[in-house]
């Protein structure tokens, strides 16, 4: 299966969360993509769903030299949650990668500023929370995400992405109480190989998303 772009990822896995929902399992969910990718994915799924959208910022920390490949991940001020095996391997240390968390966490905080506006987070203390990506290569920006959520105590927590790794996904169902992925190709390398078209998701995308998004609720 692949995809044409971000909206139709998010039609296809709004479909496959309608069906689960049928039984009542989403009622009262709140949706928070993880920008910029999962926005428009989110988007659509929050539409099929009729629940509220909103973003949740994280930001994957590269291995030195090879920024593509995650070797760590942040959200909020929390500490890093790092892959520690490739960590290992790489003979890379905490104090080794401290000036690329603060540059990643620079970023963050002026993503926040901007996608937020100083709004807070919804509340999501006894609800159900569906957190959607357009997909993950090492899981690493979910798990963080999630294990954020977990301490604002949700009634349940459930992360949808399109297509994943087989190895994201065993790691992403010990972090989320339920995981949907449509798609998990055991030749899997990169997100973007599952999309015909995957270009980057813009700032100025973002917030047009979440700006029409709150406007068709309001119509």
């Amino acid at each position: 299966m692949r995809f044409h772009d971000h909206r139709h990822a998010g039609r296809e896995l709004a479909l496959e969360l309608l069906e689960r929902a049928s039984g009542g399992g989403l009622a009262d969910a709140v949706v928070l993509a993880l920008p910029r990718g999962g926005v428009p994915v989110a988007a659509e799924v929050a539409r099929a769903l009729g629940a509220p959208l909103d973003v949740l910022n994280v930001r994957k920390i590269g291995v030195p030299g090879h920024p593509e490949a995650g070797i760590g991940a942040i959200t909020g001020d929390d500490p890093p949650l790092y892959d520690r095996d490739l960590m290992a391997r790489l003979g890379m240390t905490e104090d080794r990668l401290a000036p690329y968390v603060d540059r990643e966490r620079m970023e963050l905080r002026r993503r926040e500023d901007l996608y937020r506006r100083g709004r807070p987070l919804p509340e999501v203390i006894g609800r159900t929370v569906l957190v959607v990506d357009d997909g993950l290569a090492t899981g690493l920006t979910a798990r963080a995400a999630l294990r954020a959520l977990r301490r604002r105590e949700p009634a349940r927590l459930v992360l949808a992405v399109p297509v994943c790794s087989p190895q994201a996904a065993a790691a992403a169902r010990q972090e989320a109480d339920d995981f949907v992925c449509l798609h998990q190709p055991d030749g899997f390398r990169a997100v973007g190989e599952w999309y015909e078209e995957f270009a980057q998701v813009t700032d100025d995308e973002v917030l047009g998303e979440l700006r029409a998004f709150d406007a068709s609720r309001d119509a």
